[in-house]
């Protein structure tokens, strides 16, 4: 079982030395590293690296949540992922571990929290679509045809136009003609 820091400064002008302190007192015996990277991005390469170096019944240490990730969600998808692989987490500054039943209680409230957040970001994303829906908003992309157009495409390709050339006057593929033409005529032309 090894114990392996984690630290991260956002900018280039910030010192890790305070967090690798901490980290070697708490007995790390390898520290990764990204320095001058934003925690809001999930691709780092230091983190990357601890993950792949990580061996089941290791304990990943972080000096602060922050440094592992910015929103809530990141954290708990990130810490579910090590308990997957039976791996424990410590962050030094808030006390939080996995390995103990309180650690693990504090855990399970912020994946609450994460889930409560999800859920409100959810509910008012429906509120907003609804009320743009009821100012006549459409939702979504705009269509590539009107149905006029869906109406006067079905004539021409009934007339015994190819689809193709259909589908060209318009500039839409002709796998785009044929899903218009179905959702206003509700049928597709017969060709002569």
């Amino acid at each position: 079982m090894a114990r392996i820091g984690y630290a991260r400064v956002s900018t280039t002008d910030q010192h890790l030395d305070l967090q690798r302190d901490a980290l070697r007192a708490a007995g790390c015996t390898r520290i990764f590293e990204d320095h001058g990277v934003s925690g809001a991005k999930s691709k780092r390469c230091g983190l990357s690296s601890v993950l792949r170096a990580l061996r089941k019944g290791d304990v990943l240490v972080v000096w602060r949540l922050d440094r592992l990730g910015r929103s809530v969600g990141h954290l708990v998808d990130l810490i579910t992922r090590l308990q997957k692989r039976r791996i424990g987490f410590q962050s030094l500054t808030e006390n939080i571990e996995t390995e103990s039943a309180g650690g693990r209680m504090v855990f399970h409230v912020l994946a609450a929290m994460a889930e409560f957040e999800r859920s409100i970001i959810r509910e008012r994303t429906l509120a907003g679509i609804a009320a743009a829906r009821a100012r006549g908003q459409q939702h979504g992309r705009k269509r590539s045809l009107t149905d006029q157009q869906c109406i006067e495409a079905f004539k021409d390709i009934g007339g015994g136009k190819p689809w193709a050339d259909v589908a060209s006057y318009f500039n839409v593929h002709p796998r785009t003609l044929r899903r218009c033409i179905m959702r206003v005529c509700g049928k597709l032309p017969a060709q002569l």
